[in-house]
């Protein structure tokens, strides 16, 4: 086994020697992993793991709609209080713990980069609290109804994706459970199906994303018809 491949496999220690520890600019009270520059990450997934065809790290940021989402969370605890939540594309996990610092009963984060998920365990261990993950996709079946809150962090970028997020949220609503989204106006989302429930503006950087701040709303879904 070459130094690459054995460092493609031990993901902690992979994520571990190319962040550092700090927290996203709307969401102090949140320690996360996270890339101090976009491109060297990005080369270095390409060259170590690219053989092995794990996706881009996308965990290693903090993303504008996941951070309003956070805030929200943080800002407005009734939201989460004895609630079983999905964090759905969970990433970093931010939104998940925040959900945790929130007063969940518990989360599941859910992601199928299996690089993201240690990100989450890893995040999760240095804020202190307990989330649940798994690599399935669940947009493969029918929502499991014990979750009575799902988050939905900045997944709006492409269509495929969009597509299969809506009709399983869309899902969801209808059994009952409260589905909350943060997107900083993607491509792919669906404004017009949504309820604005608050506006942050997000610091960001531009090796990202097209601007310094990005205007971020975070929305609830409404059972459709």
């Amino acid at each position: 086994m070459t130094a690459a491949s054995k460092c493609a496999h031990d993901w902690p220690a992979f994520i571990r020697a190319n962040t550092l520890v700090m927290s996203p600019p709307l969401v102090p009270e949140i320690s996360l992993h996270l890339a101090e520059e976009s491109l060297p990450i990005w080369r270095k997934t390409e060259e170590e793991l690219g053989a092995i065809n794990v996706p881009p790290p996308y965990w290693a940021f903090a993303w504008a709609g996941g951070q309003a989402l956070a805030r929200h969370l943080l800002d407005h605890p009734a939201l989460m209080a004895g609630r079983d939540v999905l964090d759905l594309g969970a990433g970093s996990g931010l939104t998940a713990i925040a959900a945790m610092k929130a007063g969940a009963r518990s989360v599941l984060a859910a992601d199928i980069d299996a690089v993201a998920l240690a990100a989450c365990a890893l995040n999760a261990e240095a804020n202190t609290v307990a989330i649940a993950t798994t690599a399935d996709d669940l947009l493969a079946a029918p929502p499991d109804e014990r979750f009575t809150v799902i988050l939905v962090g900045d997944v709006f970028y492409e269509r495929e994706l969009a597509e299969r997020v809506l009709a399983f949220i869309e899902t969801a609503a209808r059994n009952g459970a409260r589905v909350l989204i943060g997107d900083p106006g993607r491509s792919y989302f669906p404004r017009d199906r949504f309820t604005q429930l608050a506006e942050h503006r997000v610091p960001v950087t531009r090796e990202l994303e097209d601007a310094e701040i990005k205007r971020t709303a975070v929305w609830q879904l409404a059972p459709s018809a």
